[in-house]
């Protein structure tokens, strides 16, 4: 720890004399401000400068523009500290981290929490999933790096908040075309506009797509609706409207280095023969009502729900003793839940002070079975029970400008989360259970603004995470799952503390955002194995070390320079089960990632973005035994939004993996037999156009 905090000092007293130089530059060459940017990174609108937390803001033109709308991760590249795989796989979905929170992941997202239009899709039970994210309609996307658990409660080792566009005065209709290699095809049409009072906006896409490797076929259809009715100037009600149906996800299965010299595009012949893939069938609704009362007091209220139907085939099991080929998974689920904030603004001891109270509970449930995969087929029941999870969040959080520079932050929040399952199949004994985890999450920070275009912060955050119940099932060395109950696999604990400086220097030429950390984690939820067609979890203590920055640089009319690093020293500290593995590094993450952009932008509308990322080797199991080489990946895209009268006509055009790098979409940790390793596409291209028409 003392080297670690060492770092963060140093790192600290040289950001604080750069802003100083900078700031001097700033006062002889500009008078201008930097342009606000207000976040809601802290449950309220605050402006960026004044949040002491490592928080990254996206634009729509970086989200949406020229893109081929894959994956969030395409945008994500140029965010420090975050690192995403599996973007061409769509039945494992998006494997996301954040400073390491989701590394483990095998399917969906752990760790982060992920909330659009302020409605969670991240369930009770710390899962997130992103099937329902329409990258066509987002507008802006914030990103909270580092624990965050003071404000929003379990898994929130990192906080990405997604942001519908809001509908203009003028009504429009725009439709988008998009094709590319391996079959890919997307559709979109998309409406808004004002009518009196009410705000409304709505998206279809529908996209199909064949994939780079056998068995990776990907089909789905998506309805994004916003509707904001305001009252007055006081008061305004949100609904959100989301419908998914994606019929076909399959899964080509990862293979092993020897497989990859054979044949690059070839799917796991297991998963192959099981028919491996998903299929889900989603309906959400979400409502937000925000009230000023006066100038001190507001409130907010939100309330959701979501209804889930889905079925995987994985692949059939090893024919391991007490492990059966229970490949299908099947079940139905209902989330509900809401929450309501209070706010109150005033002076105290004649400083401005704002004081943040809330309450958020939500409850999902679980009807889950298991059928043997009998070569693709859905065969006998092995397994059927009910899960519920039960999440209860109390929060306070208080900001206090003791001086017009300087903004300490408290906070504190308590949770309790409950997972509960009644077993229905009893043949292998009743594995009822029903296990309790109470944390209380504390912060604390200080924001220093060194004039008005810069500031400095030193923040000490908390986070914690309850496993899920598949992570419950019984360990990997026992394998004997007639036991029942649940494993004893505790919830981690995350503390955390960082320095970090952003602003605008040299006549916001330049902007920086730069975040030096160091963090303890207790419990740690760590893969231990893959098994059949199931994996298994234990506890272990980790340490990680972190250095990430973001410049931009203006370097002359139109023509913009950025870039993103990320440093991450994150190890094993102890690791009972396993001692020899005190000391390695945490398995799936990279210790250095460069992104760099090149963008362009005409006054007429024509654009040109060249961008690279490098990704330094990494480890696929625990041991470090197992490596995925380092890749370096460079993609082009190009358009121009064209106006003519009231139609604006975008054709873009874009090549991913310019250079046809021979590199890992995803490395699956810990896999069985060697079969860790997901080929990603080589050089490929895409294009399309767009069409907006402006009701006048």
């Amino acid at each position: 720890m003392s080297r670690a905090r060492s770092i963060c000092f140093v790192v600290a007293c040289t950001l604080i004399g750069q802003v100083n130089l900078a700031a001097s530059a700033d006062e002889q060459g500009s008078t201008n401000t930097i342009e606000e940017i207000t976040v809601m990174a802290t449950r309220a609108e605050r402006n960026l400068q004044d949040v002491p937390a490592a928080v990254s803001v996206l634009t729509q033109d970086q989200i949406q523009r020229g893109r081929q709308r894959l994956g969030l991760d395409e945008s994500l590249n140029r965010v420090p500290g975050v690192f995403s795989q599996n973007r061409y796989n769509f039945a494992r979905d998006l494997r996301l981290a954040i400073r390491g929170f989701g590394a483990r992941a095998n399917f969906g997202i752990r760790g982060v929490k992920i909330y659009a239009d302020g409605i969670p899709a991240t369930m009770a039970d710390g899962q997130s999933g992103v099937d329902d994210i329409d990258l066509g309609s987002i507008a802006r996307m914030e990103v909270t790096r580092g624990p965050a658990s003071s404000l929003y409660g379990a898994s929130s080792g990192g906080v990405i908040n997604l942001f519908t566009e809001d509908a203009p005065e003028q009504p429009f209709v725009e439709t988008r075309v998009s094709l590319g290699a391996y079959d890919h095809q997307n559709y979109q049409l998309k409406a808004g506009g004002r009518a009196d009072k009410l705000n409304y906006l709505l998206s279809a896409t529908h996209l199909s797509y064949d994939g780079y490797r056998d068995n990776a076929r990907a089909e789905a259809s998506q309805l994004n609706s916003k509707f904001r009715y305001d009252f007055d100037a006081t008061s305004d009600l949100t609904v959100v409207l989301n419908l998914v149906n994606s019929p076909t996800a399959q899964d080509p299965g990862a293979v092993t280095l020897n497989d990859l010299s054979t044949d690059r595009r070839q799917a796991q012949p297991r998963n192959l023969s099981s028919n491996s893939g998903e299929a889900l069938d989603q309906q959400k609704v979400g409502f937000v009502y925000n009230r000023s009362i006066g100038k001190r007091h507001s409130i907010s209220v939100r309330n959701y729900y979501l209804w889930r139907d889905f079925e995987a085939f994985l692949p059939i099991g090893s024919h391991i003793r007490f492990v059966p080929d229970d490949g299908v998974v099947e079940f139905d689920r209902f989330f509900w839940g809401g929450g309501v904030q209070y706010a109150f603004s005033d002076l105290l001891f004649g400083k401005p002070n704002a004081l943040i109270l809330g309450v958020d509970a939500e409850i999902q449930e679980d009807d889950r079975q298991r059928f043997v995969n009998d070569a693709g087929v859905r065969g006998a029941l092995t397994f059927d029970q009910r899960e519920q999870a039960e999440a209860v969040g109390v929060f306070l959080r208080n900001e206090f400008s003791p001086a017009d520079n300087v903004t300490l932050i408290v906070g504190l929040r308590y949770d309790r989360v409950e997972l509960a399952v009644r077993d229905r199949f009893l043949a292998n004994a009743d594995q009822s259970g029903r296990i309790e985890f109470d944390e209380l999450s504390p912060t604390a920070g200080v924001v220093l603004e060194l004039n008005p275009n810069a500031s400095v912060y030193a923040t000490y955050a908390t986070a914690f995470e309850t496993p899920t119940f598949t992570e419950l099932a019984v360990p990997a060395r026992n394998l004997d799952v007639s036991l029942g109950g649940f494993n004893n696999v505790n919830a981690q604990d995350a503390e955390s503390f960082e320095v970090g400086l952003r602003g605008s220097f040299f006549g916001q030429r330049l902007y920086l955002d730069i975040a030096a950390f160091t963090m303890e984690v207790d419990d740690e939820i760590t893969s231990v194995s893959n098994i059949g067609n199931r994996s298994f979890f234990e506890n272990a203590d980790t340490q990680r070390n972190g250095v990430e920055a973001y410049a931009t640089l203006e370097l002359a009319a139109g023509l913009r320079l950025s870039a993103a690093y990320t440093y991450s020293d994150f190890q094993f500290d102890r690791f009972d089960s396993n001692i020899e593995f005190d000391g390695n590094s945490l398995p799936g993450l990279p210790d250095h990632q460069l992104f760099a952009e090149l963008e362009y932008q005409h006054p007429s509308g024509v654009y040109v973005v060249a961008d690279v990322l490098h990704v330094d080797e990494l480890y696929g199991n625990n041991a470090n035994s197992v490596r995925s080489d380092s890749y370096t990946v460079a993609n082009l895209r190009a358009g121009a939004a064209l106006r003519f009268g009231s139609w604006q006509v975008e054709p873009f055009v874009g090549v991913n993996n310019l250079f046809s790098e021979s590199y890992m979409s995803d490395v699956r940790i810990n896999g069985f037999g060697g079969r860790l390793f997901e080929p990603a596409p080589k050089r490929n291209a895409y294009g399309g156009i767009s069409v907006r028409f402006d009701v006048r």
